[in-house]
């Protein structure tokens, strides 16, 4: 593929939600690092390496697109297995992350849900946005065979593909050896593969920040806190509850049965850089252009202030929610 040094680089980046969730719980629940991927670590990640493999500048090469496929539970089996709150907190990081989601209706095979056709619609998708946007380099977070189809194909246009590939194998609670292995065939057929076990377990680079960044800060990881609404006297319909997670100037409030986002321009009082998760703030609720409910005017709160029949209510906020684990194995 031609490239200059002064000309961008873009790059689609499609993800088999499925097989990045897996990879996912592995490093939370099995792996000795106890942390989920990150999202925007993975993406300043590939901006980099895709930077080194072309010997381009790092600024030149751009995610002008981010895509993830998965199938999904219908409402009425999401809300009995307690996954609707969740699934919004997903979409929620996938949203900001500017990644845009396509999701497939889980089928009943035998009893059990599975996915079926997601791959090649990801491949369909994939191939059409590739000419229709001209992508320099298209990277796949997957490991399936039935992706060198694909890959064959976006070698034709002369697209550059790099394949983000996890090799593990663990015990899960069952007693079942679970094992993930990247198809050879897959690897033979793409421009670059990075074999993103090796760059994590590797000592020599436990201390480096780009690798260090692909995972989600500890202090973002805590049990979400559920509040209950809160009315403060004399100012009118405000809520009282907890941030849930910060990140780049924006954040989340922990507000069901979704998590409400707030930018740093929200902040009614005090300096948005010095709150923390688990933070109590107040805020009031409004709706941002797409009609999505935001929290808006928010202002941290020491509790300790609040009257006693005020400070009966603060006793609801022992209520916490537990990420439930998704399906670990991968076929």
């Amino acid at each position: 593929m031609a490239n200059t040094n002064s000309r961008l680089t873009k790059i689609g980046v499609f993800y088999d939600g499925n097989y990045f969730m897996h990879v996912s719980n592995y490093y939370y629940y099995n792996h000795p690092r106890k942390a989920r991927i990150d999202l925007g670590g993975l993406h300043y990640f590939i901006r980099n390496r895709v930077s080194e493999e072309l010997k381009t500048d790092s600024r030149l090469c751009q995610i002008v697109d981010a895509h993830y496929f998965r199938g999904r539970l219908n409402a009425q089996d999401a809300y009995q297995n307690n996954k609707l709150f969740y699934d919004r907190i997903f979409d929620d990081v996938l949203m900001n992350e500017g990644v845009i989601t396509h999701y497939f209706p889980l089928r009943n095979k035998g009893g059990r849900k599975e996915e079926k056709g997601l791959d090649v619609w990801l491949a369909l998708e994939a191939y059409e946005l590739a000419m229709y946007k001209k992508f320099d380099v298209v990277v796949l977070v997957g490991s399936d065979g039935d992706y060198v189809p694909l890959a064959r194909k976006l070698n034709t246009l002369g697209v550059t593909v790099m394949v983000l590939c996890w090799d593990f194998e663990f015990t899960d609670d069952s007693g079942r050896e679970i094992v993930t292995r990247t198809s050879q065939h897959l690897l033979e057929e793409v421009s670059f593969a990075v074999p993103m076990h090796e760059l994590i377990n590797n000592k020599l680079k436990r201390s480096d920040p780009m690798i260090n960044n692909l995972f989600v800060q500890q202090e973002q990881q805590r049990p979400i806190v559920v509040a209950r609404p809160y009315q403060e006297l004399g100012d009118g319909e405000r809520k009282l509850s907890q941030i849930f997670s910060l990140h780049n100037g924006f954040g989340f409030i922990a507000f069901p049965p979704n998590n409400l986002f707030f930018h740093y321009s929200d902040m009614e009082e005090g300096e948005f850089n010095e709150l923390e998760p688990g933070d109590e703030v107040t805020f009031r609720i409004d709706q941002n252009d797409r009609g999505e409910d935001v929290a808006k005017q928010v202002r941290r709160e020491d509790v300790s202030h609040l009257s006693p029949e005020e400070d009966e209510d603060e006793k609801e906020l022992d209520e916490v929610m537990e990420p439930e684990d998704e399906e670990n194995e991968v076929e």
